[in-house]
This record gives C-alpha cells, structure tokens and sequence, in this order.
C-alpha cells in the first residue's frame, strides 16, 4: 500500500523502467501506451495550449526562458522538463511553483491499477500525470520539453501552438542514429500540420531533413538565426545561451503574431528573471566565489563542447575538475573536449549506470587528464574544494547526475 510521497516515488522508479537510471533497457520505442493512457484520461493535452521543444542540447533552457517570458505577461503557464536533479517535483510546475506531493501521490494511488495492467513506463505515467495536472488547474499554455528524440517520445500526442527545435547533435544514437540527418529526423517528428516551426541551429544536413519536413506538414519554418530583432539580456550564464535566446525569441514573435499578448517589457524581464520566475537549476551555475564554483549538467559532445570554451574564457590562478559520467557515454568523442591544464577528481556518479572512476580515470589519461580517484563525487568534490585556493576555480560536471549530488 502506498501511503506518502516518498513511497509513491520509490514504487515509481522499482515498479517500472526508468530510462534516466536504467539508459537502454527502458527506453520504448512506441506511443502505443501513452496514446491509451491519455484516452483513458480523457485526453486532457487537448484542454490547454501547448508549446513543443525538442533538441539535442539547450532544450531546457529555451523551455524555461518561454515560461519565464509568458508568466510575466499574465499568463497561467505549465512547464513539463526532465530529467529532474533533487527531487522529481521539478519536472511538472505551474508558474514555477511545483506540483504538490498530494498531486503526484493522490495520481498514482488513482490510477496504480491502470498503470501496472498496463506496464507503463516511468516516463509515460509521468507525461500523463503532467498533462492531467496542467487540465486539471486550467494552465493557460504549457511548454512541454520532449524527454528523448521526438517522433515516438511520450510527449508527442500535442499539438502545439508553436513546435521547436534548438538543434542537432550526436547523443542517444543507439536509439536516435548515428548522423546528424538520421537524428534530425527523429526531432522533425515533432512538426505537426500547419503548426510553425522554429529551429535554433542547422546544419546543411540537418536544414535539408526540416525543410523536407515543414513543406510535406505545410508548416511555416523559421531559423532562429535569421532573427532580426532586439537580442535581449538573460539571467542564465553562459555564451552559449545567446543562441537559445534567438530561438526564444522567434518564438515570442510567432506567439504574438497568434494573438498572445506579450509586450517587450514582459520579454526583457522574463528573460531576465527565468531563474527565479522557473527554478531553473544546474545551467552553468554559480554556486559559490573564491574559489568560484560552477557546475554545469552538459554531457553530450555538443554540450561539453560549449561549455569547455566558456570555461577556457574564464579568469582562475589553477582549475579542479570533478567529473563522473554514466556508463553509455563515448569517452573517445568527450574526453579531448577537456581542458589539459587541470588537475581532475575523478568520482562515479550515485546510480547504476554511473561508470567506475577507474575506468574514467584510465581512459582520462590517454587524453593527458590527469587527476586521483575519489570514492564519491561528495567527497571528490569536498576534496577540490579544500585544494583549490581564492583565486582558483572548481568546475563540477560531466553528467546530470554529478550535479545533482552537489547542488
């Protein structure tokens, strides 16, 4: 019987796969379940107004700068993300606020008979209890962020207002493909008919797999880059949210030619305001000064690459690196991203597909990253901190995981 939160959580992560802990074994490469679910629901996606955000890296970010920006301007706004870092809440918000205990607890219990006759992943429930939640307190829009790829991810039952594609890396190609186009495509099934489309990055592979989309669901296409307007300032760090700001704000733009009211002001303060007006948490993020500390949940080729040159920018007397990575990862493509002139603490994340600092370690040293292992990323990180001088700087990340036990 589950009786509290704490339960309702652990009997959600045993009971069914679980594709942030388990990786392959849980992924589902079908929206057989999710379509039942939602009609057992009584299809509650089609009770609020929706945004779509797919991507390789950056979808977050977008994600929460759009609900930022439509929160200052009024506006009643569901935010569905994942993974979560500390507690599963932050996934499903409304106006930033997270979804109660008694919400998620009170869906299971409901509907747990359901959810086991029908073997629904971790994923699927978790969709299908964002959706009734946002119906059920009459969300004026939701940004929905796909979980994985986006032609057969579970969030793919919408259809939004606007649908979004920050852009195009290699990451999951077990499930994705192994090219760019290959990859593009899975993201390009999120194009509904005649709904706009806003794509953030392309390559000339990718832009040919879009524009192929787009014309075959006549659905308008814009790049983000070809935006004209004001670029405004964000309270997100990091270079490399200029581009996700671009594609925000083409967002906005087709927004408003819809009809929604957001004026300019709403804009400039959402943006500036999206850590306090979302949650947002772990995108390049300043936790402390002298030593300066920042984390980042970059863990992709695309993302590390980011990250690393705006880390190489950065002003330190030495660098300490804690870094963890999960088990799927391709260490030959990642590895030469990292800064050589580091000293490295080398720790495996707290989960089951984390992958052992020894091997990280060994693999490290072919690309001359040089550093000791430690048994736990809290104490790798403990031991940078006590190493590192006022002047140095302590860098913390490699995987979503590794931040999440240090935030």
């Amino acid at each position: 019987m589950i009786i509290d939160y704490q339960q309702t959580l652990e009997w959600m992560f045993a009971q069914l796969p679980m594709y942030q802990r388990q990786g392959a074994s849980a992924y589902k490469i079908d929206l057989t379940n999710t379509v039942k679910l939602s009609s057992y629901l009584d299809n509650p996606e089609t009770k609020f107004k929706s945004i779509h955000v797919a991507g390789t890296n950056g979808k977050g970010s977008t994600s929460h700068m759009l609900a930022s920006i439509l929160q200052e301007s009024g506006y009643k706004v569901g935010l569905y993300t994942s993974p979560h870092l500390k507690d599963f809440r932050e996934r499903i918000r409304i106006n930033g606020k997270e979804i109660t205990k008694e919400c998620v607890v009170n869906f299971i219990e409901k509907h747990r008979a359901y959810l086991e006759a029908n073997q629904l992943s971790f994923f699927e429930m978790t969709v299908g209890l964002a959706f009734q939640y946002f119906a059920e307190f009459s969300v004026d829009i939701a940004i929905i962020e796909v979980g994985l790829g986006g032609r057969l991810d579970s969030t793919n039952i919408i259809t939004p207002q606007v649908s979004v594609i920050t852009n195009i890396g290699l990451d999951h190609t077990q499930f994705l493909g192994n090219t760019l186009a290959k990859i593009a495509s899975e993201k390009a099934g999120i194009i509904k008919k005649n709904t706009p489309v806003v794509i953030g990055r392309t390559t000339p592979e990718t832009k040919r797999v879009f524009d192929e989309k787009a014309l075959s669901t006549r659905s308008e296409i814009f790049y983000a880059e070809n935006y004209r307007g004001t670029v405004f300032e964000t309270d997100l760090k990091g270079e490399y949210q200029k581009e996700n700001i671009k594609t925000v704000l083409q967002t906005i733009a087709i927004l408003r030619e819809k009809g929604w009211d957001i004026s300019k002001t709403n804009i400039q303060n959402g943006l500036r305001s999206v850590t306090s007006n979302t949650g947002l948490l772990g995108r390049w993020q300043i936790l402390q000064e002298n030593p300066k500390v920042i984390c980042d949940t970059a863990h992709n080729e695309d993302g590390l690459q980011s990250v690393m040159t705006q880390l190489s920018k950065e002003k330190y007397n030495k660098l300490h690196i804690v870094l963890g990575v999960v088990d799927d990862k391709d260490l030959d493509n990642i590895l030469p991203l990292f800064l050589v002139d580091a000293t490295y603490y080398f720790a495996k994340p707290e989960i089951a597909r984390g992958l052992d600092k020894k091997i990280l370690k060994r693999e490290a040293i072919k690309f001359n990253l040089k550093g000791e292992c430690y048994s736990s990323v809290k104490i790798a990180y403990k031991s940078a901190l006590e190493k590192a001088s006022d002047e140095d700087m302590v860098f913390v990340g490699g995987s979503t995981f590794v931040v999440a036990e240090i935030i």
